[in-house]
């Protein structure tokens, strides 16, 4: 029943499972406080940006050496990080 790719396939949906929570706080928020008004342009844009993210991290797994997978997994959560932060204040502006 259990094969050694197991462990594996609970991180993965793990993950999957985080990606979608991280989207789902927005919502959660939006109904706490105003100061919090994300629309659905927000949320696809948001939803695509988690979503590559979580085929980059599915990749690198399956394809790269350990450490060349850290290094990816690494660049592509800084990457995500700093357009989240452009996205949400303009960081750069």
């Amino acid at each position: 029943m259990f094969t050694a790719s197991a462990p594996l396939a609970h991180a993965r949906r793990a993950m999957w499972l985080a990606l979608a929570a991280l989207l789902i706080v927005p919502l959660v928020a939006m109904r706490l406080t105003p100061a919090v008004n994300w629309t659905a342009s927000d949320f696809a844009a948001a939803a695509l940006l988690l979503g590559t993210l979580g085929l980059v991290v599915e990749a690198a797994t399956r394809f790269l050496h350990p450490r060349a997978r850290r290094l990816t997994v690494a660049i592509a959560i800084a990457a995500v990080a700093l357009v989240w932060a452009e996205g949400a204040v303009g960081l750069f502006h």
